[in-house]
């Protein structure tokens, strides 16, 4: 006979309660455990990166610009005056004298101009000879009606000294006297009056001939202006140096003051550099630069700070101090550098893609194995064109990455390989 058992089932559902605590609870271990687990590190390739080591030092803060050589001084040849270009000596590149013959212009008006002027000259001189033959005829006319007054003043007076000789004797009346007398009076008074005439004739022609000496000369002035500017035609460099520019064709039409030529001295050159606007408000007058040629590089000192902005930049002049390198001439694309200031004992490194001073930015730095880099936040603080001071966040023999890593933004360790 079947014994009934009892408290069965009770041990059943005591068995199965204790399983599923157990399960439920190494459910919740085991997910508490992965989340605590961190995500597998992206795999990056070291030889890619650009990584640098923080150290401890002297700093030298400089900003650097873009720009080209240029001259100290260019000379403009300008167009005296109007006139057609009819041949071309020189183009741009040759070297120039002062007395160099770079173009020749044409203008026919200007050339009959310069012959008008000569013959107005030669006019003036045949009616200045005229004139000084018609005042000598008119002297001669008034010196000899002086001398005929004189030979009659002289007769005169003969006849009154006669008379006054023959009332003593009592042979002529005092009528005849006074009368002779009297005759005599009057050509000494005219006589003297046509001496008179004669000075102020000598100061008319002397004043006449002046007047027409001065038109003479007036006249010579211009044509000497005219035949200055026929010369001219033959445009000359007027400067030692290399002939720049030659914006001008054989055949062209040239206005009075257009430029026809461009010299310069390519031994005495400048460097204009283009320095951010954001940069260039600690640059002063007379800081030390270095300019880079791709050939060599040349000191110099800031002589010149454009006092306006355009597109975003600053034009710095730096006047060259040292030998200029073979190759160096006008319109050379150079680099420069204006140190700022030297920084004694600091901590740097290298200046990240994304760094900006006194900003906080985040980096990868490298483990001591070399295997794995964490991202972490750094504080930086001055900062020069190829170093920045790090304030917080690194110390002394860290190594970082400073390549740009925007693609990693959102992994905060990777894995070197």
């Amino acid at each position: 006979m079947d014994v009934p058992r009892t408290g069965v089932s009770r041990k059943k559902n005591i068995k199965r309660a204790i399983t599923g605590v157990v399960v439920l609870a190494a459910v919740g271990g085991l997910t508490w455990w992965l989340s605590r687990l961190q995500p597998a590190a992206v795999a990056v390739e070291a030889s890619t990166l650009w990584p640098d080591t923080v150290k401890r030092g002297p700093m030298l803060r400089n900003v650097r610009g873009m720009g080209t050589l240029v001259p100290e001084e260019i000379l403009f040849v300008p167009a005296i005056t109007d006139g057609q270009v009819n041949r071309i000596h020189l183009r741009a590149g040759a070297e120039v004298r002062p007395d160099t013959v770079l173009l020749e212009l044409s203008n026919p008006e200007l050339e009959l101009a310069a012959v008008d002027a000569e013959w107005q000259v030669k006019q003036a001189e045949a009616n200045y000879k005229d004139l000084r033959v018609k005042l000598e005829s008119s002297r001669l006319d008034q010196e000899s009606t002086a001398a005929r007054v004189q030979s009659e003043w002289t007769q005169a007076k003969l006849t009154s000294d006669r008379d006054e000789a023959l009332i003593k004797l009592g042979l002529k009346s005092d009528l005849e006297y006074k009368l002779s007398k009297a005759k005599a009076d009057e050509l000494d008074g005219r006589y003297k009056i046509e001496r008179q005439r004669i000075e102020i004739t000598k100061d008319s022609v002397e004043a006449q001939l002046a007047s027409q000496q001065v038109q003479i000369e007036k006249l010579k002035a211009a044509l000497a202006l005219k035949r200055q500017q026929v010369g001219q035609l033959k445009v000359k460099a007027g400067a030692a140096g290399v002939l720049q520019q030659m914006p001008v064709e054989v055949g062209q039409k040239i206005l009075m003051g257009a430029v026809l030529a461009k010299i310069a001295q390519p031994t005495r050159l400048k460097a204009e550099l283009k320095i951010a606007e954001t940069q260039v408000k600690e640059i002063t007058l007379g800081l030390p630069a270095t300019v880079d040629t791709r050939n060599g590089l040349i000191q110099g000192v800031v002589s010149r700070i454009d006092p306006a902005a355009v597109n975003g930049t600053v034009t710095v002049d730096v006047k060259l101090t040292s030998a200029l390198p073979a190759g160096a001439r006008p319109d050379l694309s150079v680099d420069g550098t204006v140190d700022l200031e030297r920084i004694g004992d600091v901590l740097q490194m290298g200046r990240p893609v994304y760094g900006q001073p006194f900003s906080t930015i985040t980096l990868f730095r490298v483990n001591p194995d070399g295997k794995e880099a964490l991202r972490v936040p750094v504080k930086l603080g001055r900062a020069s064109v190829n170093s920045i001071e790090v304030v917080e966040g690194l110390k002394a023999g860290d190594k970082v990455i400073l390549s740009d890593m925007s693609q990693y933004d959102t992994h905060n360790r990777i894995r070197l390989q």
